[in-house]
């Protein structure tokens, strides 16, 4: 007798090992996490050592997610010709050299240029893990496996923001020496070398993606895979479905993702604006910045860290929420009800920093001063903000792009998306020093009107898939497409 993938006996078999390998390929999303996040203790430490400008240190700052753009728009193909684990673990080795190089750096050149290869790391991590983990996971598990990257990258920046506490604490401060002659920022960047080997390390025990393994016609294997972390006995009639979900879609590549809306398809336009909208709504303002942002409006370097933190925790806290709920609740309900919260969050926060004053430092830079209850406001708004992306746009996006594109285009579409998606961080990263010294009200004002979008766009373009089969959405979209 065949068991049925989706059962709730196979899934009570095998859930460890489905879990398992699931955890394992989201390693990456931790160093995703982590390297994008480390930089946020050494801002200010890292622009008085250089003397950076605040468009210099915006550079600085965000040039690592050219790199990222990079790396997930060639990840993709890479991955359809060698698989999806050689990937893991060329991007285990980028962000073993980015650590070293980052904490090492002479200059603020080389520094960028070690951000940028760290970079490529992040951005390759970015599309390998939600497709291996779409491939490997049954349907009626797949959103809360699938979450588990945005778990990870969330925890990733919780290390990394944590690191960068106590690396800070131990010194005395960040720009402060503290072992073997290097200051402790350098520190910070250098405490991403033991991430990146656990990953290295646990890519080499994955087993291959069964889809992966169907395109290249290594049956055998793929049936393998399938039994052995399904529990699936006669796998047969899964690989059918998989092959002729493949030869359905045969004809296409990265250039067949073209078509007749300004030049791409539909689908392929839902994946990059789903990842232009994440990124817009301002997020990683609050993780590259906020010690920056805290210490502007009179907290200590100290105190601006420890709120960074907590910030961080909360991220975590509410993603374990949106994995509970993603495969009950669905995908389109919990990113409505996350652009709803995070407009209205940074639409107060806007409010909250058109009270501040601008008081001027004794080094002649300027800052803003929150008075009464309006730091409090702010902050509250900030927590707010981070909980309703959390729960939402945070692990849904990710999911989405697991699920929405044809099985032989996912790896090619999730790079294009990915791309899209680091495009997008790096110009809302770069430009808010420019965007703080107009003022903090344009900055999130600017923000809340994408939330306010990012609304529109979900209930008018993104489909719900929660609960279908990859196989069974593939043939979907290739016959609108005939």
């Amino acid at each position: 007798m065949t068991t049925h993938p989706d059962s709730p006996e196979t899934f009570n078999r095998f859930n460890i090992r489905i879990i398992g390998i699931c955890v394992a390929a989201a390693l990456g999303g931790f160093l995703f996490g982590f390297d994008t996040a480390v930089i946020n203790g050494a801002v200010d430490a890292m622009t008085e050592t250089f003397a950076l400008t605040p468009a210099l240190q915006g550079f600085a700052v965000s040039s690592a997610l050219l790199g990222c753009a990079a790396g997930a728009w060639f990840a993709g193909p890479i991955a359809n010709r060698l698989g999806r684990v050689p990937v893991m673990l060329i991007a285990a080795s980028l962000f073993l050299a980015s650590s070293i190089g980052s904490g090492l750096a002479f200059t603020v050149v080389d520094l960028i240029v070690w951000r940028v290869i760290g970079g490529l790391g992040v951005g390759a991590a970015s599309v390998i893990a939600p497709a291996y983990i779409a491939e490997v996971s049954p349907a009626r598990i797949r959103g809360r496996l699938a979450s588990l990257q945005q778990l990870a990258i969330v925890t990733g920046i919780f290390a990394a923001l944590l690191s960068d506490s106590m690396l800070a604490d131990l010194a005395g401060g960040s720009i402060e020496i503290l072992w073997f002659g290097q200051e402790a920022w350098r520190w910070m960047f250098m405490a991403e070398a033991i991430p990146a080997v656990i990953y290295g390390l646990a890519a080499l025990r994955l087993p291959e993606s069964p889809r992966y393994l169907v395109a290249k016609n290594r049956i055998e294997d793929a049936t393998r895979v399938l039994r052995v972390y399904t529990g699936i006995v006669d796998v047969s009639d899964k690989v059918t479905a998989i092959k002729e979900s493949l030869r359905a879609d045969h004809r296409w590549s990265l250039a067949d993702l073209r078509g007749r809306r300004l030049g791409l398809k539909p689908v392929v336009w839902v994946g990059i604006l789903l990842s232009v909208f994440q990124q817009f709504v301002g997020i990683n303002v609050i993780f590259y910045y906020s010690t920056t942002l805290w210490r502007s409006v009179g907290f200590e370097e100290a105190d601006a860290l420890q709120i960074t933190v907590i910030t961080s925790v909360t991220n975590i806290v509410v993603t374990l929420v949106a994995i509970a709920l993603v495969d009950r609740v669905g995908r389109r309900p919990l990113l409505l009800t996350g652009s709803a919260g995070m407009f209205v969050s940074l639409l107060t926060m806007s409010i909250a920093f058109s009270q501040a004053t601008l008081i001027t430092n004794p080094d002649g830079t300027t800052s803003a001063d929150l008075q009464g209850g309006w730091a409090t406001t702010a902050l509250i708004a900030a927590n707010a903000f981070v909980v309703f992306f959390g729960v939402s746009w945070g692990p849904v996006v990710w999911v989405l792009l697991g699920e929405i594109f044809p099985n032989f285009i996912r790896a090619g579409a999730l790079a294009v998306a990915a791309a899209a998606q680091w495009l997008a961080n790096f110009a809302i990263s770069t430009t808010f020093p420019t965007f703080s010294e107009i003022g903090l009200t344009f900055a999130y004002g600017f923000y809340a009107f994408f939330a306010l979008l990012s609304f529109v766009f979900v209930f008018t373009q993104v489909p719900e898939t929660k609960g279908r089969e990859l196989e069974d959405m593939s043939y979907e979209v290739h016959s609108r497409r005939r």
